[in-house]
């Protein structure tokens, strides 16, 4: 598939997913997931894709310093409803790279890796969007 120079030059977003380790899915439970990932979930590139992309980039630098960020272990708030103008599209996106389901997403194997609570919306912040470890 082609796509523009650009979506190259975009940094890549490396997590750490025990799911993804102890099922066997990603060699190391290493999950790498690129501006073009993005893109084909959403079908398309537009501003609204390419800052979701960047804001869960630099959230995750930021929560984990010098480490890789563990997808399934991060809270992604909104402050919009679901179906509010672009909070939809923009949950998509981080929930493709953190693992962050609202109430439809993964429940786990005995009690371990559930994905689901972990995504929220009409949050109380000040921002759009608010990211959070899980584990502290």
């Amino acid at each position: 598939m082609h796509h523009p120079a650009f979506f190259n030059e975009v940094r890549s977003i490396t997590l750490s997913d025990p799911l993804a380790a102890f099922l066997g899915a990603a060699e190391g439970g290493l999950i790498e997931y690129t501006y073009h990932d993005a893109v084909k979930l959403a079908g398309h590139s537009c501003p609204t894709v390419a800052g979701a992309y960047l804001a869960t980039l630099m959230a995750l630098e930021r929560l984990y310093p010098g480490a890789t960020p563990e997808r399934g272990a991060i809270k992604v708030s909104f402050r919009e409803h679901i179906t509010s103008g672009v909070t939809g599209v923009m949950a998509n996106i981080a929930t493709l790279i953190t693992g962050a389901t609202h109430d439809n997403g993964f429940k786990g194997i005995a009690g371990k890796f559930d994905r689901r609570n972990l995504l929220f919306f009409n949050a109380a912040i000040g921002g759009e969007m608010r990211f959070e470890r899980a584990d502290n």
